[in-house]
């Protein structure tokens, strides 16, 4: 009786933590100002609670910005969709070109959100997003949609 009184109070106390973890994504992206931008794949990890990818993509003048990122969708909605974590890791593996859905963290910088990858045929992958729109297509505009004013975060003075 004593392991499953330690047990139990071990899950009150993670549970929360767990669950306190997980942020809603339309809190740190813009994710109704969606920009579309060609990339190349740095770097892939099918994680939870997102996948997260480092891409490289290419401005006008010539000059490289290297991208983090991470995927709207999780990997138990990924394997539901087929999306594998050896399938996804093959689709998105270093050196792959693929046309990005973003949406800019709300901080500005060179960090956003994926919402859907289509590959140089034009199919969507990697996703269950087929449906998602972008705004604009921003491939090789220097630092693609960056927000336009800078008000306070959640959680910072001034933010809610």
């Amino acid at each position: 009786m004593g392991t499953a009184i330690r047990i139990a109070s071990l899950l009150v106390v993670l549970l929360p933590a767990a669950a306190a973890a997980h942020h809603g994504s339309a809190i740190s992206y813009d994710t109704t100002n969606l920009w579309t931008t060609w990339a190349t794949v740095k770097e892939f990890n099918y994680k939870n609670p997102h996948p997260t990818m480092i891409f490289d993509r290419k401005t006008k003048n010539g000059k490289v910005e290297e991208w983090v990122s991470e995927l709207l969708t999780n990997p138990a909605v990924l394997a539901r969709a087929g999306w594998t974590r050896g399938r996804s890791n093959e689709a998105l593996k270093p050196g792959t070109r693929v046309k990005l859905y973003v949406g800019t963290s709300r901080a500005g910088g060179h960090s956003g959100i994926v919402m859907k990858i289509e590959n140089e045929q034009g199919e969507s992958i990697v996703g269950d997003r087929g449906n998602v729109k972008a705004v604009a297509d921003l491939d090789g505009v220097p630092d693609g949609l960056q927000p336009k004013i800078k008000a306070p975060l959640p959680g910072q003075p001034g933010g809610q």
